[in-house]
């Protein structure tokens, strides 16, 4: 292999690959039924019921009951290694699509790593102290949670809470407010002995039914296309919230906004279209 970036470059590209990751484990998660949720306090994100033997549950789209709801999702990548690229100038943010976010008024979830918000504690601060988004944790280092993961270090099973607690922490210290209890692997990779090692952590995982097909696409009519076949009432759409990855998200976001207004939809944070 030649170094990790490159490698995450060349797989992730391959959106498709991303859910055929997650689908390979899906006999072990599936989507919840409302009795397994159980709500985090009186006005706090609904969770699920941990599955068969402790293992972490697996949400990935919303009930019938969710009608025409849709929830966009953004992966605000950057692992642990990719500090020295940031410092030359390269941009794992994207201020703008948040900024389009604001003006459309598309409630969101962002799906953020740890290594993110250390990067950009005032974007994540102000994303996560606008009552139009929350933030979701996407580990700390953007390590595999399961093995042959695209090319991505292992972090191993003994790492793996105290990495989803560690993003936790980052976004504290960035003085992020509307945190929820959830957490996206990366990659989209998981097994069962993943879902148990992660059991301490006491979150959600969350991951999706349409993949948008942005991350290093170069035409954003391709992936508002893809997203706007792909989405039905309940889904979960994955994005990225990163401009050197994914370049043309805010032009894509552009377009599939008011066609889905068109067409009935609403957007939902994924902690209201939980509770659905």
């Amino acid at each position: 292999m030649t170094t990790f970036v490159r490698i995450l470059a060349t797989v992730t590209v391959l959106s498709a690959a991303l859910a055929g990751c997650d689908g390979a484990t899906s006999e072990t998660s599936g989507a919840r039924s409302s009795a397994a949720l159980r709500p985090a306090g009186a006005n706090g994100p609904p969770t699920i019921a941990p599955g068969p033997g402790g293992r972490t549950p697996v949400f990935k789209h919303g009930t019938p009951a969710a009608g025409k709801t849709v929830a966009l999702t953004f992966d605000a990548d950057m692992t642990a290694e990719q500090g020295p690229r940031a410092a030359r100038g390269e941009r794992f943010d994207n201020p703008g699509l948040i900024a389009l976010l604001r003006r459309l008024e598309v409630p969101s979830t962002v799906f953020m790593t740890g290594r993110w918000a250390e990067e950009y504690p005032t974007q994540a601060k102000a994303i996560g102290n606008d009552p139009l988004f929350e933030i979701a944790n996407h580990s700390y280092s953007h390590h595999a949670f399961k093995a042959d993961c695209y090319g991505l270090p292992e972090i191993g099973a003994e790492k793996m809470a105290a990495d989803v607690r560690r993003a936790f922490g980052s976004f504290r210290t960035a003085g992020a407010k509307n945190v929820v209890p959830y957490f996206r692997f990366p990659g989209g990779c998981y097994d069962d002995a993943s879902l148990q090692a992660l059991t301490p952590a006491k979150v959600t995982a969350v991951q999706w039914d349409v993949v948008s097909g942005d991350a290093f696409a170069t035409d954003a009519d391709a992936v508002a296309e893809q997203v706007l076949e792909g989405v039905k009432p309940g889904s979960v759409v994955v994005m990225h919230c990163t401009r050197s990855a994914a370049p043309v998200t805010e032009e894509a976001v552009a377009r599939i906004v008011p066609e889905l207004r068109k067409r009935g939809f609403r957007f939902a944070k994924v902690s209201e279209l939980m509770k659905s």
